[in-house]
């Protein structure tokens, strides 16, 4: 059991907890009104962002000149790095880090940060609730804020920050919003929609497990940002919750942008 509560802490996978309300939000914006298109659920319920927000630290990467292109730069695993998944313990590139959701190369490059341009960054983007404090008492911000800690964000926060992503109104440069969407790229729909997307699992002391989806799909001059979070008291989005919302979100995604 501790081995389980260890990687829902440290990987944001998730632990069914009992007798909580299940929470869930669909959530589609077009990205150049801002208008929600789609908006059911509980889009204002913050939760960790988890893995989701290593979209924010590709930004950050590449805007710093940490990160370089989709293979540079490859980082070796070190003994005592998080080490919970076996693709995990490699060299690891950008591209394999965003593909594998690599947490120890998320800290890596935080920590390369150091805290005041990481806590900089989060402010200039507006980032949900924008604390990076990490655990209580612990003065682990920099590496643990977004896994189940204190940096909270909500779907309606999520697709703000994606609209701005997208429309290149982030603080960052224009090299970052490349690489950071070629990292995303995740499939091209029966219907032409070409979907940019990432995945989070996440959990956190007191609330149930949950799974993100967050993105975008662009179709010609068209774009749109999504988020799906599922939260569910039974477990049924179980570990690894965010690739069960991601695979039941894309069955739903080409209907859903038909409709629009």
């Amino acid at each position: 059991m501790k081995y389980l509560m260890a990687l829902a802490l440290l990987a944001g996978v998730a632990l069914p907890g009992a007798g909580q309300a299940a929470i869930s939000c669909t959530l589609l914006v077009d990205a150049e009104t801002g208008k929600a298109l789609v908006r059911e659920g509980q889009c204002e319920q913050r939760v960790t962002p988890a893995s989701t927000f290593k979209v924010a630290i590709s930004l950050m990467g590449y805007d710093s000149g940490i990160l370089v292109d989709t293979a540079t730069p490859q980082l070796p695993f070190r003994e005592g790095y998080v080490d919970w998944l076996p693709e995990w313990r490699t060299t690891t590139s950008p591209d394999a880090w965003m593909k594998h959701s690599v947490v120890w190369y998320s800290q890596q490059v935080t920590t390369r940060l150091g805290a005041e341009r990481f806590q900089s960054y989060i402010d200039r983007f507006d980032y949900g609730n924008r604390d990076a404090s990490g655990n209580p008492g612990k003065n682990d911000g920099l590496t643990q804020a977004w896994l189940g800690s204190s940096l909270k964000i909500s779907a309606d926060e999520q697709a703000v920050f994606l609209r701005k992503l997208v429309n290149r109104t982030l603080p960052v440069s224009a090299r970052a919003f490349d690489m950071t969407a070629a990292l995303m790229r995740h499939a091209r729909l029966r219907n032409g929609w070409e979907v940019y997307a990432k995945t989070g699992t996440g959990s956190e002391p007191g609330s149930p497990p949950h799974g993100w989806l967050v993105g975008w799909a662009v179709d010609g001059g068209r774009t749109v940002v999504f988020a799906r979070l599922v939260q569910d008291a039974q477990g049924e989005s179980g570990p690894r919750a965010g690739l069960r919302v991601r695979d039941a979100f894309m069955k739903e995604l080409p209907a859903l942008l038909e409709k629009l």
